[in-house]
């Protein structure tokens, strides 16, 4: 590894690696979500009129439950939007608390993530919801193979970091509390986005806003 890193840059080094991680049956569809996103091709947005919002991420101890919190504190400066909003886990153990990480990082924001518990992404769920919100590739490619005929639903959050194309933002379970709290930085900035962009696409006469989880 060590001459390949020499004569190979580190990032391709990196993405052949995650490549090989997911099932045979997957890696079409990674390379798919990767060649569109690099042309500037994907770059779905929550729709206009969407009643219900499910954010989700690998386990529900980290990225979504925080986005979800964020949600319901930016959505406040558009009552006239009406969202109903939960969060959830592809891979989620039902019950288990947020990651002490997000805890603290959370406290940052003025959020209490204490009293969460992991939900596991279900079929019902995806029936039922008008827009799921992924943090990543891996995240987008779990949902298309679990669930294809519901891939009109699937947004990536990082549509709403303000750059160019979508980015993914990536897991800070394997990282620490500082990149914990930068990840958290960046899901506030796509979050206010989010909200902002209902809120301009909101129709006058919606007077009421209902947010549940």
């Amino acid at each position: 590894m060590d001459l390949a890193e020499k004569i190979v840059p580190g990032r391709l080094i990196q993405e052949v690696l995650r490549f090989r991680r997911f099932k045979k049956g997957e890696r079409s569809t990674y390379l798919k979500l990767r060649i569109t996103n690099r042309l500037g091709l994907h770059s779905g947005r929550v729709p206009r009129g969407s009643r219900s919002i499910v954010f989700v991420c690998f386990g529900n101890i980290m990225r979504s439950p925080m986005s979800e919190a964020l949600y319901e504190e930016a959505i406040t400066r558009h009552p006239e939007v009406v969202v109903n909003i939960a969060s959830a886990g592809l891979n989620a153990t039902p019950g288990t608390p947020a990651h002490p990480w997000a805890i603290a990082a959370a406290q940052d924001f003025g959020i209490s993530l204490e009293g969460h518990r992991c939900t596991l992404l279900t079929r019902a769920m995806v029936d039922e919801t008008d827009v799921i919100v992924a943090m990543d590739f891996q995240n987008q490619v779990e949902l298309l193979s679990r669930y294809p005929d519901a891939e009109s639903k699937f947004v990536l959050l990082g549509t709403y970091a303000g750059a160019s194309r979508p980015i993914e933002i990536q897991d800070p379970f394997f990282g620490n509390l500082d990149e914990t709290r930068r990840c958290y930085r960046l899901l506030q900035t796509c979050v206010q986005n989010l909200a902002d962009s209902l809120g301009a696409m909101s129709t006058p006469s919606t007077v009421e806003s209902s947010t549940v989880r």
